[in-house]
């Protein structure tokens, strides 16, 4: 059996205690799960020390998954963990995770990996060279991961309250904001919908629920309320066409919803009360028909449905805000992850090669990558300068087109065969007049006045990270 040793070195800004710290709070192994090909979570119990199992069902061959059960071994507190592999894909595997101080404020996070492929001397000389190509890939996208991560928690103050309850935390953004913000050090609850069942998974049951009605607007907030409350629950706007019946279900979801969730907090003895509310909104609230026009937080409200419930869902706040509680609106933009969203969808078609203009693709896109998204709401949640309207977009919008392009050279595609407006009206009915074939040019005015830091200025950059192709070690 021939093993292959291999090595992964950064620099991270952080201390070697902090960065070990890190790792073993919940949430490490989700934040380092690279979303183009996630692994799932079947089991874990005991964390990153002796005795600690992961239980994991990953991809083999095309859709082909095995199991993986990886035991941690080794353990010396904030230098160093290891996880051997046990049961899984190759015929050995031995990880060590090492952290070597460099000063208080930076050390250096040193993976040692020695594993023999399956198959013995055949199985190394068809697969090896494969493997460790794969391994570069994704240990690049944990080590940028985990100095981004590093470097937001870092930004926030010190006598920050870090107790948050998340609703929507089943989705692609709250999935990520629950691994995000527990990797830094707050204490995250689910407000979970009664009738419906807690979303249930080993990624979800890290963090404990609480019960939420909206039809009798009520919350179980118990004796100890959050001291901050991020609201991401609502309806998928493209997950269905818009009839009659969906469109209710779309402003129900997020406009009655979001006014009981208010009410709830406003109920709250003053003492008890969160200190900030996040809510959701989207840059949908914009006129499209303003061309190039730069739009920031006071850009004019737009006309039709999307931008209609955006008026009223941030109206439903309204209560929060006069009980003296701190309250974001946060205008999504089009939030770019392999893991659900307007990418995922269109990734099919991109990887084809025919992604390409929609409608003129001169329209304006206006894009966040995940992980901004994610720095938006933690910088909206400690920011006191913050309040009301708060855009969530990356400083350099694309026009559509442009977009297909970057698409297409992240995946070694090509992106020119078009998209007719008539075929997307005729596919996805009003949703694709409203999204796909208008759009506007939003930037981030009120995170620029607070001198926010952007991962991901550019889409090349995002669409790089997200999807893997962008390879890179050290600072």
């Amino acid at each position: 059996m021939r093993l292959r040793m291999i090595e992964f070195r950064s620099l991270l800004p952080a201390s070697a205690d902090d960065a070990f710290a890190w790792h073993e709070r919940p949430g490490a192994f989700e934040r380092l799960n690279p979303p183009w090909d996630p692994a799932r979570v079947l089991r874990r119990s005991g964390g990153i020390r002796p005795g600690g199992e992961l239980v994991l069902s990953v991809k083999a061959l095309g859709p082909i998954r095995v199991r993986w059960v990886a035991s941690h071994r080794d353990y010396a507190p904030g230098r160093l963990f290891r996880d051997v592999q046990t049961r899984g894909p190759f015929a050995a595997f031995d990880h060590r995770h090492i952290f070597e101080p460099v000063h208080a404020g930076a050390c250096v996070m040193h993976e040692h990996i020695e594993l023999a492929a399956p198959g013995g001397a055949i199985g190394d000389r068809l697969l090896g060279a494969s493997i460790e190509r794969t391994l570069t890939r994704v240990f690049a996208y944990r080590h940028r991961t985990l100095r981004g991560d590093l470097a937001a928690h870092a930004e926030t103050p010190a006598g920050v309250g870090r107790g948050v309850a998340i609703t929507g935390a089943s989705g692609t953004v709250g999935r990520a904001l629950c691994a995000f913000l527990s990797t830094g050090g707050w204490r995250v609850e689910r407000l979970v919908r009664t009738g419906r069942g807690a979303p249930s998974g080993a990624d979800l049951d890290q963090w404990p629920a609480r019960a939420w009605d909206p039809a009798a607007g009520s919350v179980d907030w118990g004796e100890a309320p959050p001291e901050a409350v991020v609201h991401l629950a609502g309806a998928g706007v493209a997950d269905r066409r818009w009839t009659r019946a969906y469109r209710g279900v779309i402003r129900s979801s997020r406009v009655d919803a979001t006014q009981a969730l208010c009410e709830s907090l406003a109920r709250l003895p003053g003492a008890r009360r969160p200190g900030v509310l996040v809510c959701a909104s989207a840059i949908g609230f914009y006129d499209k028909g303003l061309g190039d026009r730069a739009l920031d937080e006071s850009g004019p409200s737009g006309d039709g449905f999307l931008a209609e419930v955006c008026r009223a869902w941030e109206g439903a706040t309204r209560a929060a805000a006069e009980a003296g509680i701190r309250v974001v609106n946060l205008r999504l933009g089009v939030v770019l992850s392999p893991g659900g969203g307007a990418l995922r969808a269109l990734l099919p078609l991109a990887r084809a090669g025919l992604l390409g203009p929609m409608g003129t693709g001169r329209q304006w896109m206006s894009w966040i990558s995940l992980d901004d998204a994610l720095g938006a709401i933690l910088r909206a949640l400690w920011d006191e300068g913050l309040r009301g309207p708060v855009n969530a977009v990356a400083p350099e919008p694309v026009r559509q087109a442009e977009f297909a392009r970057a698409l297409g050279r992240a995946l070694g595609r090509p992106a020119c065969v078009p998209a007719p407006a008539w075929a997307l009206r005729a596919a996805l009915g009003e949703f694709a007049e409203a999204e796909l074939l208008a759009g506007c040019r939003v930037v981030p005015g009120a995170l620029s006045g607070v001198g926010h830091r952007f991962r991901h200025r550019y889409v090349d950059d995002a669409l790089g990270h997200v999807l893997g192709v962008s390879p890179s070690f050290g600072a």
